[in-house]
């Protein structure tokens, strides 16, 4: 079985591609394909996931769209991405109710940078200057709902500590932290919808 994920920016392939390798079997590949930006996935995504649909009739292959919330209605979102899929004739989680399913949509809640936040022990031991209780802060306590954006939070945390002197380097910062993250020890919500999904795909 392969499984392709489909996500919007450069920052969560380079998460992406440290982090599958700790979820998945070792009978499974995965490739992950970026685009530039939400709003460039989402144009391409009908034309892209007809073509899935066709492969699919002779691979076994399975399909993820990963997207940030980015303070979007959530349900309005999600309802979306699902309707691309069914009108490409997908079969989504969502709607399997028990049969297989071959396309999993994921929302990063409300960026990618929360799902990191959901292990600080991997983020110490990628920047360890960082205090060793930061996540008892109300702050950072709960991942998903860090006010203001998860990038900026990030952003401000790291500055403080003199890891950042100009904007968040996304890319490299993404990699630093996915490399020591622990799947099974998350704490974000929409991370572990993320990978309990994924793991539901290969069963």
């Amino acid at each position: 079985m392969q499984i392709d994920v489909l996500t919007e920016e450069q920052s969560a392939k380079a998460a992406l591609d440290l982090l599958l390798p700790k979820i998945l079997p070792q009978t499974v590949t995965f490739r992950v394909s970026n685009f530039n930006g939400k709003s460039d996935l989402m144009k391409k995504l009908p034309d892209r996931l007809r073509a899935y649909a066709r492969r699919i009739r002779r691979e076994e292959l399975r399909i993820c769209v990963l997207v940030d919330e980015d303070r979007q209605d959530c349900r309005l979102l999600k309802r979306r991405l699902e309707e691309v899929a069914k009108q490409a004739g997908l079969v989504t989680k969502s709607v399997s109710v028990g049969r297989t399913f071959n396309l999993l949509n994921r929302i990063a809640v409300e960026e990618l940078e929360a799902w990191f936040f959901g292990d600080p022990d991997a983020m110490r031991c990628a920047y360890p200057l960082l205090s060793r209780n930061f996540e008892k802060s109300a702050t950072y306590r709960r991942p998903d709902d860090i006010k203001g954006g998860t990038a900026e939070a990030l952003e401000r945390l790291l500055r403080r500590h003199r890891y950042v002197m100009g904007n968040l380097p996304k890319v490299q910062v993404a990699r630093n932290i996915a490399e020591w993250m622990d799947p099974s020890k998350n704490c974000s919500p929409s991370f572990c919808q993320f990978r309990d999904g994924i793991l539901a795909m290969t069963a």
